[in-house]
């Protein structure tokens, strides 16, 4: 509580910081970001939203690991370097891996090496629509795989696949039921993620978990999916912000509604999305079912609803 005092008392350090840099002259920036895939347009878009306010001409570089790599080059006019060595919840040294990488921290005027998105960018709740880049050369992306580009798949990301203090996930049993449901139906149903397990041996899945890179599974999504049923997550927060005009359906599960894009509370810059976020009653995710989720992908005059 009394960090919370402290921090609506004293000024926010990222725009003092910042406030310091254009007093000086100082143009070039190197953040580093070996956390979570969703804090690249929840968090990172913000800060650099705010170094360019402060700075309209400076030049911002990101240092991430593998699996955030294209998902940093969807931030507008920024470098991207990628360390291999990088895993997340593992600490890092950025000066040692600038130095597997050819440079070092004195090529930039200003390092941040672990940036605190959610304390110095609060202010953009509400008011700041993230909007991600879209290169229209990654649509053809999506024709690498042995998809019916005249069929409108159903897109799911099963877990979130990494740990909370709290199950974002919905109960594996539910997406079982869902498949069966969707698969009398008729629709087919595409799988993302990094793993590939639990198994789904139903005709009407395409399992492509740990089959694509996030720009990949983006240009899928985008070009070959009518619906996206999604947990809070990174895949959720990408898509939700891509700056692009596609028709999407995306179905999302909550057990706090508090967080992710819920919490940045803003419109997609994408006229086209549609939103519908179930929110677990009690938190519990065992609670929403799996008719509420159908109802938003099957028609009535297609199914039974």
């Amino acid at each position: 509580m009394l960090k919370r005092l402290f921090r609506k008392l004293l000024p926010n350090p990222l725009d003092s910081l910042l406030k310091n840099a254009a007093r000086q002259g100082k143009k070039t920036f190197l953040l580093g970001w070996n956390r979570g895939l969703g804090d690249i347009p929840l968090g990172m878009y913000a800060t650099l939203y705010r170094i360019k306010s402060f700075v309209p001409d400076a030049k911002v570089t990101f240092i991430t690991r593998p699996d955030l790599f294209e998902g940093f080059q969807m931030l507008p006019g920024v470098e991207v370097l990628c360390c291999a060595s990088w895993k997340r919840k593992h600490p890092v040294s950025l000066e040692s891996s600038l130095l597997t990488l050819g440079r070092n921290s004195r090529q930039w005027d200003v390092v941040i090496a672990e940036p605190d998105p959610t304390y110095w960018v609060k202010w953009q709740l509400g008011h700041l629509t993230p909007k991600l880049f879209w290169d229209p050369s990654w649509n053809e992306l999506s024709s690498g795989f042995p998809l019916n580009r005249e069929e409108k798949y159903i897109g799911v990301h099963v877990q979130t696949e990494t740990s909370y203090g709290y199950e974002k996930n919905w109960p594996l049993e539910k997406f079982h039921s869902l498949f069966k449901e969707l698969e009398e139906c008729g629709r087919k149903i595409i799988l993302f993620g990094l793993g590939n397990t639990p198994e789904f041996a139903s005709s009407n899945v395409i399992d492509l978990r740990g089959k694509t890179t996030m720009r990949q599974m983006l240009s899928i999504i985008k070009n070959c999916c009518s619906h996206l049923v999604v947990p809070d997550s990174g895949v959720l927060s990408l898509t939700y912000f891509i700056d692009q005009s596609f028709p999407l359906t995306i179905v999302s599960l909550w057990a706090d509604p508090l967080q992710g894009v819920l919490k940045q509370n803003v419109a997609s810059p994408n006229p086209l999305l549609v939103h519908h976020p179930l929110i677990a009653k009690d938190g519990d995710l065992k609670n929403v079912s799996v008719e509420q989720v159908l109802q938003y992908i099957i028609q009535k005059k297609e199914g039974s609803l």
